[in-house]
């Protein structure tokens, strides 16, 4: 798959889900290029706004498996990643698959799981395998979660540490559609859903081979540099704690790098990095003072004046 391929694909693909997420473009755009890096992505909105309906129409464009799970405490690890059955006639232990052994899976309202289980999934993630009663079984290739929560209701749930946000490639949210956009929505809903009329436009077999791609998109030294000041800004800042990780660094050089070829090209501009640079960092990063709530906007506000203060490279003749 050469890159225009790619690029033809990948717009198609967001075009068709376009058609179901009204005036979500700018989203459905960052989930495509986390997609592509390869990595995982956390959605944070209030219930009814499409988290669900968004991961549905990715699975059926992408052409990819698709479960759901939603967490409720009494959720165990082994309803994750699986667990073994013992039959007496053949005297031998059966494996049974538990949801994350899929391509897609949407992990809804996430923090409500334990942390044991939330830690079960970490290990899908991260590893892209899990191990049940000592064995380990590899993921499905291309595997992608979705996950889900909601910053209202936070009685009774479980908020991800720190060290599980940074596994997360990035942290979205869709938010309220205008009026305009939602006339358009039940006007499209009217009779039927749009989901329903969606079609594959392209496999998994496409996704491996496009995320192969993306890992070889040019990234020049003054770019590579523009990310290192980027995240070493972010460690200097008196009302930033907690910088960005260096696990976050690389992920910031591959969103940059699926930004690039999503717009087309074989090499990422600066443009790239600032594109990215909010929606990879602001889950990563602690400011000092907020309480929950509070703390993501006030991420985005000093990672904006970061992006501002910090100078890019220009295009040398």
């Amino acid at each position: 798959m050469d890159n225009f391929f790619m690029y033809k694909k990948a717009v198609r693909a967001m075009d068709e889900i376009n058609r179901v997420m009204e005036g979500k473009g700018h989203t459905v755009h960052q989930i495509m290029t986390a997609i592509l890096a390869g990595g995982h992505i956390l959605i944070e909105d209030i219930p009814g706004v499409g988290k669900t309906t968004l991961a549905l129409a990715f699975s059926k464009v992408l052409g990819l498996d698709y479960q759901r799970i939603q967490f409720t405490p009494d959720i165990m690890p082994t309803d994750i990643a699986g667990f073994s059955i013992y039959h007496q006639g053949s005297e031998e232990f059966e494996f049974k698959e538990g949801a994350a052994m899929t391509n897609l899976l949407l992990a809804d309202e996430i923090n409500r799981a334990t942390p044991r289980t939330q830690s079960s999934l970490l290990e899908c993630m991260e590893e892209r395998q899990c191990s049940v009663d000592g064995v380990t079984y590899p993921m499905a290739q291309p595997f992608l979660v979705i996950a889900t929560q909601n910053p209202v209701e936070i009685q009774g749930t479980f908020p991800l540490p720190e060290a599980q946000l940074d596994r997360f490639f990035m942290k979205l949210s869709l938010g309220y559609p205008n009026a305009e956009q939602e006339r358009a929505m039940l006007t499209a809903y009217r009779e039927k859903s749009p989901l329903d009329d969606l079609s594959p436009v392209c496999s998994g077999r496409d996704i491996l081979k496009a995320q192969a791609q993306v890992a070889k998109i040019r990234v020049s030294q003054p770019v590579a540099a523009y990310i290192v000041s980027l995240a070493n800004a972010t460690r200097q800042q008196d009302e930033i704690r907690l910088g960005l990780s260096p696990r976050g660094v690389i992920a910031l050089m591959r969103a940059s790098q699926a930004k690039a070829a999503v717009q087309g090209r074989e090499y990422v501009l600066p443009d790239d990095v600032k594109a990215v640079f909010v929606d990879v960092s602001a889950h990563r990063v602690i400011c000092r003072g907020y309480q929950m709530g509070q703390a993501d906007a006030a991420a985005k506000e000093s990672l904006g004046g970061i992006l501002a203060r910090t100078p890019s490279p220009v295009e040398q003749q």
